[in-house]
C-alpha cells in the first residue's frame, strides 16, 4: 500500500497516511477538524543505484550484436583486397 502525505491548509498540521489506492482521499484534518486536509505531491522514496538488474542483464546486450569493423587498409588508399569488398 502506498504512503500518502497530507497537510492541513488551516493549521499547517502534516502527516503521512498508509492507504489503499481505492481508499477515498482524506479531507478532515485530524488535528483541528477543518475540511482543509489536502494530499501533497511528493517524490518517490527510492532510487535505483549500483550494479542492478539493468546493468548486468540488459545494458550490454546491444553492444554484443554490433559487427566487428574490418581491419584498416594496408596501403592507406582503400585499394587492397581486404577492403575492396567493403
Amino acid at each position: 500500500m502506498p504512503i500518502y502525505e497530507y497537510r492541513c491548509d488551516a493549521c499547517g498540521f502534516q502527516k503521512e497516511h498508509l492507504q489503499k489506492l481505492s481508499d477515498p482521499q482524506l479531507t478532515a484534518c485530524p488535528e483541528c477538524g477543518q475540511e482543509s486536509y489536502n494530499k501533497l505531491l511528493s517524490a518517490a522514496g527510492f532510487q535505483l543505484k549500483g550494479s542492478g538488474w539493468y546493468a548486468t542483464d540488459f545494458k550490454g546486450a546491444s553492444t554484443a550484436s554490433k559487427a566487428v569493423p574490418p581491419p584498416p587498409c594496408q596501403t592507406g588508399e582503400g585499394s587492397c583486397s581486404s577492403c575492396v569488398a567493403s
